[in-house]
């Protein structure tokens, strides 16, 4: 059986975790691992401040707030996104605009933008669909000169970069998942990146329940209390215990993933040549880090018909987003501008390949040639 993916793991992570638990005593937030990985983010990344999180949705929710919205302030953002992408900002009572994506990377179009912004819009939100940058330098022109917030989605873009820089550092914050579908995992966590130095201190205080608990671990005060709005979002110790081994080789497992990714790019290419499938692009200005490897059918049938024969085959690819703004809760908080052709139609036809760290070579070759072999019945 070939599953769509297994969570990564390098076989150091339960020693740190039991130095956490046993040696250290300290399973709560911010303990010793919990520093190493955010020091670790910050230096790799070349980040402001990079504080762990409990998840991804967590670091959304996070900058939605510091963002400081208000009740029917709008976010632009791409339908073809996960749900949490937008709870966020809901969640802060803030409307949403959706646009469509490009189909070449699946990421926002940028430019969809400028048309659905409004007197109320206050923050774009573009998503690195697959480890590909959106076209940022675009985004934070088109941000500056409306004089708006960028929040980058970059769930699925650690270790990814646009033009040399780490996704998640180029808008003013940046937000990282390491749940375990990820290429680095704690189980459950994420981070956000806070790229502008007034909003640090704030992110500490919400991240600490609305208190000013760092500054005092800081010795900046003598006492810490309750000055803003704010909730827990520090994760265990224990769970940056288990991501601290891997980023130790944080390269090794970017480099085996896009390994991986190549073989399928390199045996299925004869598929896209012949106009039977069409396959991720990467732009020049983009370093993806793999993480998914995605094929487009001609249809829902067709992908429907693929995935039933991988998984006779004990291969279990997946389909991913259905659109959000035509979902129950888009409908209700948000609306679309402009055609969505693109997200209507491709979120009908995409299907995700297993792709995992430490994937043996025979079975991406195995899963080709499995593809090849249902193109070919055609």
């Amino acid at each position: 059986m070939i599953p769509f993916n297994i969570p990564p793991y390098v076989g150091t992570e339960l020693g740190f975790v039991e130095q956490a638990a046993a040696a250290n005593r300290k399973i709560s937030g911010d303990g010793m691992f919990t520093k190493l990985c955010s020091e670790w983010l910050e230096e790799r990344f070349g980040a402001r401040r990079m504080l762990l999180t409990t998840s991804g949705t967590t670091a959304l929710e996070m900058a939605a707030i510091l963002c400081d919205l208000n009740p029917g302030d709008e976010v632009i953002l791409p339908s073809y996104t996960f749900s949490t992408t937008a709870t966020a900002f809901v969640l802060v009572g803030a409307r949403l605009v959706f646009v469509d994506v490009r189909s070449d990377t699946m990421c926002i179009d940028e430019t969809k933008i400028e048309e659905a912004i409004t007197d109320k819009t206050r923050v774009i939100v573009p998503v690195h669909y697959a480890g590909v940058a959106c076209e940022m330098d675009s985004i934070m022109d088109i941000a500056r000169r409306y004089g708006l917030l960028v929040v980058e989605d970059a769930a699925q873009g650690v270790m990814s970069t646009y033009k040399g820089r780490h996704l998640g550092t180029i808008g003013d914050f940046g937000c990282y998942s390491f749940h375990e579908t990820k290429n680095y995992s704690m189980g459950e966590g994420g981070a956000i990146s806070v790229n502008r130095s007034e909003h640090v201190e704030r992110a500490e205080i919400i991240r600490e329940k609305g208190t000013n608990r760092s500054r005092f671990f800081r010795g900046q005060v003598d006492k810490y209390t309750w000055v803003d709005y704010g909730s827990s979002y520090l994760p265990s110790d224990m769970n940056a215990a288990y991501l601290w081994a891997q980023l130790q080789v944080a390269d090794e497992i970017n480099d085996n993933r896009l390994t991986t990714w190549g073989i399928y790019s390199r045996e299925l290419k004869p598929l896209a040549d012949a106009g039977l499938v069409s396959l991720p692009t990467i732009p020049e200005s983009c370093q993806h880090n793999a993480h998914m490897f995605y094929l487009k059918c001609r249809d829902l049938k067709e992908r429907t018909e693929l995935i039933d024969f991988l998984k006779a085959r004990n291969i279990f690819p997946a389909f991913h987003y259905v659109p959000l703004h035509s979902s129950p809760a888009g409908l209700r908080f948000g609306r679309a501008v402009g055609s969505m052709r693109v997200t209507d139609a491709d979120s009908d036809r995409l299907v995700r390949l297993p792709l995992y760290y430490d994937m043996p070579k025979d079975d991406a070759l195995f899963v080709s040639e499995a593809v090849k072999e249902y193109y070919g019945q055609r």
